[in-house]
């Protein structure tokens, strides 16, 4: 059994919290607080876990034989802050599915 869902849904929450730290932490604390650092950091955590998301994005639809509309759907979540959390209950059903 894959556990490629399994993973990008883990990453793909990492990835939506790390988004939401960015914005409303790191960002306020660079521009009200005056401490850039903690964008660098929350940057390069949020970097690395986009880029893991992207790529168990591409892992998913082709080992679960996704949609390209399917790959669309969760590159958009990944945009939109809450976007992988709010789409997270829609992944969990299909990954259920697919595990039966």
């Amino acid at each position: 059994m894959k556990k490629t869902f399994s993973w990008f849904r883990k990453i793909a929450i990492a990835e939506g919290i790390s988004f939401l730290l960015l914005l409303f932490v790191a960002m306020p604390l660079k521009y009200f607080a005056n401490m850039p650092l903690a964008v660098k950091i929350m940057g390069g955590i949020h970097g690395v876990l986009f880029v893991a998301f992207v790529v168990l994005a591409w892992e998913v639809k082709g080992d679960y034989r996704k949609s390209f509309l399917w790959l669309l759907k969760a590159g958009l979540a990944s945009l939109l802050p809450f976007g992988t959390i709010i789409m997270d209950r829609e992944w969990k059903k299909e990954e259920a599915l697919v595990n039966l």
